[in-house]
C-alpha cells in the first residue's frame, strides 16, 4: 500500500510541475478567454497577467522542491542538507507569493485575496519552522554516523 501511495504521489507531483509550466505559458490566453466572461478579468488584464504569471514562476519552483525533497524520499534518505535547503527555498517563495497577491489587493479586494494571502505566509513559516527541525535532524545524523 504503501508503495502504490508513494508512486501516486510522485506522479501527482510530476503532472503538477509540468501542468503548471503549460498554465504559466498559456496564462496570456487564459486571463484574455476569461476576460469574455468576467469584466474584471478585461479589465485588468495586464496587471493580472503580472500577478499570475509571478505567482505561477513561484509555485513551480514550490512544487520543483517538493519533487526534489520527494526523490530524497525514494531513495530513503531523507535527513540532507539539501532538503533543508529546499525548505528554506520554499518558505522564500510561500512569502513571495503572499506578497505578490497582496499586490492584487490594490486591484481589487476579495474573500479569497485574503484567504490565499493567509494561506501562503503559514506556508511560509510552516517552511521555514520544518527548515529548522530537518537542520537538527541533519546535525544529529551527522554526528551519529561520525560516533559510528
Amino acid at each position: 500500500m504503501k508503495d502504490r501511495l508513494t508512486l501516486y504521489t510522485k506522479y501527482l507531483l510530476d503532472m503538477m510541475f509540468y501542468m503548471g509550466i503549460i498554465v504559466i505559458i498559456t496564462l496570456p490566453l487564459s486571463i484574455r478567454f476569461y476576460g469574455r466572461y468576467n469584466s474584471y478579468f478585461a479589465d485588468n488584464y495586464y496587471s493580472l497577467c503580472v500577478i499570475f504569471f509571478l505567482s505561477g514562476i513561484f509555485a513551480v519552483l514550490i512544487v520543483k522542491e517538493l519533487r526534489s525533497m520527494f526523490r530524497s524520499v525514494l531513495d530513503d534518505d531523507c535527513f540532507i542538507r539539501d532538503n533543508v535547503t529546499s525548505l528554506e527555498r520554499m518558505s522564500i517563495y510561500s512569502f513571495f507569493i503572499a506578497v505578490i497577491t497582496a499586490c492584487r489587493l490594490f486591484i481589487y479586494l476579495t474573500p479569497a485575496v485574503l484567504v490565499i494571502i493567509l494561506v501562503f505566509v503559514i506556508a511560509g513559516l510552516f517552511s521555514k519552522v520544518l527548515a529548522g527541525v530537518f537542520d537538527k535532524a541533519v546535525t544529529y545524523k551527522l554526528e551519529n554516523d561520525l560516533t559510528i
